[in-house]
């Protein structure tokens, strides 16, 4: 497994930005698709935007146009950038390392195909 630290959440009014920064240590990420997840109180975790061993990317359409998740495989660090936050946005965000070299070069979306998780950094869009 990889050690994931997130940082960078806090509270912002809707319409602004934050950047999310993930970084990774141990397990070299350099194979894996990495994402970040996201869950809502009394809503289940879901996929926000992942990120490929060779830097495509998948984003949810929630936030498609809004967020880019970027990765730095020299520093072992995963981005995201939030713009055009709105109050739906809100959640603790999560950082995820997928279990498998490569994933047969596609996504999954799927928590179960994740095995290395950041402890979570919270945002919060209010005015």
């Amino acid at each position: 497994q990889v050690e994931l630290v997130e940082s960078g959440g806090g509270l912002v009014q809707p319409g602004g930005s934050l950047n999310l920064t993930c970084a990774a240590s141990g397990r070299t990420m350099n194979p894996y698709n990495m994402g970040w997840f996201r869950q809502a109180p009394g809503k289940e975790r879901e996929a926000v935007s992942l990120v490929s061993w060779n830097s495509r990317t998948y984003s949810a359409d929630s936030v498609k146009g809004r967020f880019t998740i970027s990765r730095d495989n020299f520093r072992s660090t995963v981005y995201l950038q939030m713009n055009d936050l709105k109050p739906e946005d809100t959640a603790v965000y999560f950082c995820a390392a997928d279990r498998q070299p490569f994933r047969g070069g596609g996504f999954s979306t799927n928590m179960r195909d994740f095995d290395s998780w950041g402890q979570g950094t919270q945002v919060t869009v209010s005015s």
